[in-house]
């Protein structure tokens, strides 16, 4: 399989359920940050502000990942994750669960204030 070139070719490979699962994933990181700009970047989807990555998002079979590239964000939402399966880079959601929009929200919006710090340095 070849590597995809943009987010909808991403997309077009996707079984309806993953790929209506994760354009809802892909809706609330946009609307949380609206001047990210969409790529790919290691096979995925990715969204980036200020010159980094924000997050990455992805589906597979049982559920879509977020991956907030930040181990300090994944612990600073140690208590709002529980219930998901999260590893240090990774955060688990369920197909067929209803994402949870406003943590998703919240998550990406930390990632944002974490890429304008580091752009300041």
């Amino acid at each position: 399989m070849t590597a995809p070139t943009g987010v909808d070719d991403y997309m077009a490979t996707l079984p309806e359920r993953s790929r209506a699962a994760l354009e809802t994933l892909r809706a609330t990181i946009r609307a949380a940050a609206p001047e990210a700009t969409e790529a790919i970047s290691y096979a995925m989807p990715a969204f980036r502000s200020h010159g980094r990555v924000l997050v990455y998002y992805a589906a597979f079979k049982g559920h879509c990942s977020l991956f907030p590239a930040s181990g300090a964000v994944i612990a600073a939402y140690v208590e709002e994750l529980k219930g998901y399966h999260t590893s240090r880079g990774t955060i688990q959601f369920p197909l067929g669960q209803p994402l949870p929009t406003a943590l998703v929200e919240s998550i990406v919006r930390a990632r944002l204030e974490e890429n304008a710090a580091r752009s300041r340095r």
